[in-house]
């Protein structure tokens, strides 16, 4: 066993990678990712309690926080393969810890928990010393089953909860109570005196900070660029050069328009980027023309047709097979990378030049046209609200029976038709509401509307569930209800990585049950740990399409 990840839905045999990674991540890869959540949590150790007044005056204080929470989004499924980026930021860890710990001694202080931990003495100063301690650090660490199952579960829903908090300060919107939960649940992780229902709780606690930070990057992504708004979006192509942004970061995408403005550079959208259309601020560039492709994992034949540069501002990276003609034509930045591709750093200000792919662009073709028309999203909270009257008349009068969350991730595996054929066979009168990219194998699906209401209500990206759930409490506050489990709406949701953990979890926090996960039940989660989740709140997989409608019909 040269590795051992099994973080994401396509796990081999649904149990975890042990020679490589499903995502293409190397057994070097994963082994280093392991040491830097490591080292991630011995820096935690030390922070861990520090309050909010202390830490305002500590040196390097926002330094760190960004360094936890982009170790943790560098781990995440197709986020980073690259090698001596990842040791690096292991390094910077190391020395960041030893500032911590002069400090410390300075201070007169000493760590909160785990004060002789072998996270705050161990040395690597060799990509070779790395490798191996890496084997001592990783998942199997934890010999306990339902220890290690609850551990990893916290784990990788922190890992959303920094992804969605890094793309809330790049925005300019900061929670310290956010990190310092992070902080407080990577300490628990190495934490052997904590019992299973400690972790249980730990979980569940997890769930209400992910409630908190996609609150959070809600209020940046809408106080920066307004409410999402009903929007046709072109799926064709225009005749100018273009440049693919991918990924969540829309901060990224702002920087990127204003920098393309009057140079004759389109800009389309792939994959998760697709919401960016939604928002009023950025609707505003004309050179904003469409959406180009699908989800993530068409990348390698879509990349090769766009014929222009592409930017990956987060994961959801596919390594490109020998040969591709996009080969050089690929940027990352943020906790992205691959080998070989550059990495487009911020400056002091917060700041990106992004004129190295501006000129690239421009010496290429137009992208090759995939396919065409529009498809129609932007149907966040404030949106549906505006639409409440109406949708509250026709559930009502009948004419809407049921909605159905279908949010979440997409994914290579075939099993994945089945959301695609359940969205067909769901009754005309059911709404599908979604977010995510889950929302490719439904939403070019002609499945008309119920009295001028799309059936399908494209909420944005995954982060964008917590639209979901608002429109939820919002139903069950007009329809004066004790419980938003009383409500007409069930839960059909697609998961790939780790942000559709904390998504999860957060649901769980809002006391949303009767969540039916699929294509397959995490490989993370031991049997016991499973029996919780379905005793407490009636998780479940999915079965046949026809079967499952029924079920959810009550029929």
């Amino acid at each position: 066993m040269s590795m051992f990840c099994y973080q994401c839905q396509e796990t081999a045999k649904g149990t975890g990678c042990t020679i490589a990674g499903v995502c293409g991540k190397k057994p070097e890869t994963s082994n280093l990712q392991d040491l830097l959540i490591y080292t991630a949590k011995s820096i935690a150790i030390l922070r861990e309690g520090i309050d909010l007044e202390t830490r305002k005056s500590c040196d390097h204080s926002e330094k760190i926080d960004y360094y936890l929470t982009n170790a943790l989004f560098t781990t995440i499924t197709n986020a980073n393969f690259d090698d001596e980026a990842i040791a690096a930021q292991v390094t910077e860890g190391l020395a960041l810890r030893e500032e911590i710990k002069a400090k410390f001694i300075e201070l007169g202080r000493t760590p909160k928990r785990l004060k002789n931990h072998d996270a705050l003495t161990f040395t690597v100063t060799s990509m070779k010393e790395m490798q191996a301690k890496s084997l001592s650090v990783g998942v199997l660490a934890t010999e306990n089953e339902d220890i290690r199952s609850l551990r990893e579960l916290t784990i990788y829903g922190l890992k959303g909860m920094a992804a969605y908090y890094e793309h809330s300060v790049n925005l300019g919107y900061k929670n310290q109570e956010i990190v310092m939960f992070m902080e407080k649940a990577l300490v628990s992780t190495l934490d052997d005196t904590l019992s299973v229902d400690e972790l249980v709780g730990l979980v569940l606690e997890t769930g209400k900070y992910g409630v908190d930070v996609m609150a959070l990057l809600d209020g940046a992504n809408t106080g920066r660029f307004g409410n999402p708004e009903l929007t046709e979006v072109n799926i064709g192509t225009k005749s100018n050069p273009g440049i693919l942004i991918s990924g969540h970061d829309l901060n990224d995408i702002v920087q990127l328009l204003e920098q393309t403005k009057g140079t004759g550079v389109d800009i389309y959208t792939h994959s998760e980027m697709l919401p960016a259309h939604y928002y009023p601020e950025l609707k505003k560039y004309d050179h904003l023309v469409g959406n180009y492709g699908n989800a993530w994992w068409k990348q390698k034949e879509e990349f090769e047709s766009f014929n222009g540069p592409i930017l990956f501002t987060t994961n959801c990276i596919v390594p490109p097979k020998a040969g591709a003609s996009y080969e050089g034509k690929v940027f990352t930045t943020n906790a992205a990378g691959y080998p070989g591709w550059v990495s487009i750093k911020e400056d002091e200000n917060g700041n990106k030049d992004f004129s190295e792919i501006i000129e690239m662009a421009k010496t290429c073709e137009a992208p090759t046209q995939i396919e065409e028309g529009t498809i129609v999203g932007g149907f966040a909270h404030e949106q549906v609200f505006a639409l409440a009257d109406k949708v509250v008349d026709a559930v009502k009068t009948g004419a809407i029976k049921k909605f159905f969350v279908m949010a979440g991730c997409d994914g290579r595996m075939k099993s994945r038709d089945y959301y695609t054929e359940f969205a067909d066979k769901l009754p005309k009168d059911t709404v599908i509401l979604t977010a995510g990219c889950a929302k490719y194998r439904y939403n070019k699906l002609n499945l008309g509307d119920i009295g001028g209401i799309p059936r399908v209500l494209d909420a944005g990206q995954c982060n964008d569930s917590y639209s979901l759930a608002l429109i939820a409490l919002k139903l069950k506050e007009v329809f004066q209800l004790n419980d938003v489990n009383e409500l007409p709406i069930a839960y059909n949701i697609a998961w790939y990585e780790q942000k559709a953990v904390i998504v999860l979890l957060a649901l769980l926090h809002l006391g949303v049950k009767n969540i039916h996960l699929g294509p397959t039940l995490p490989g993370f989660l031991s049997p016991a740990v499973v029996n919780v989740l379905v005793e407490n709140f009636g998780i479940a997989g999915i079965g046949s399409v026809d079967e499952d409608i029924k079920l959810f019909m009550g029929e």
